[in-house]
């Protein structure tokens, strides 16, 4: 992602922006309601982007891209969990 190399130049608050920028304009089929969060969506990815660029920073150099990809492996991996549990309380609950 050429985004995330440029924001190493960037203030902190700068990459935060540039990431939740990019993070909620991926082109994502996403139909999940997030209305019962007591969190606003925008208050979440701030909360968020802020959380992985303190990890990256906290990182070391060398490490930064293993530990991001694993990180990202982990998110997916849960994500597709998540959505195998819903699919399976939606189909409980329609009968």
């Amino acid at each position: 992602m050429a985004g995330v190399r440029k924001s190493m130049t960037l203030s902190k608050t700068e990459a935060i922006g540039k990431i939740i920028h990019l993070a909620k304009n991926l082109d994502i089929n996403e139909t999940i309601d997030y209305s019962f969060l007591d969190l606003d969506l925008d208050e979440a990815y701030e909360m968020i982007a802020h959380n992985v660029l303190t990890q990256m920073y906290e990182t070391p150099e060398d490490y930064r891209e293993s530990v991001q990809l694993a990180s990202l492996t982990k998110v997916l991996v849960e994500n597709l969990q998540m959505k195998a549990q819903i699919q399976r309380y939606e189909k409980a609950t329609a009968k």
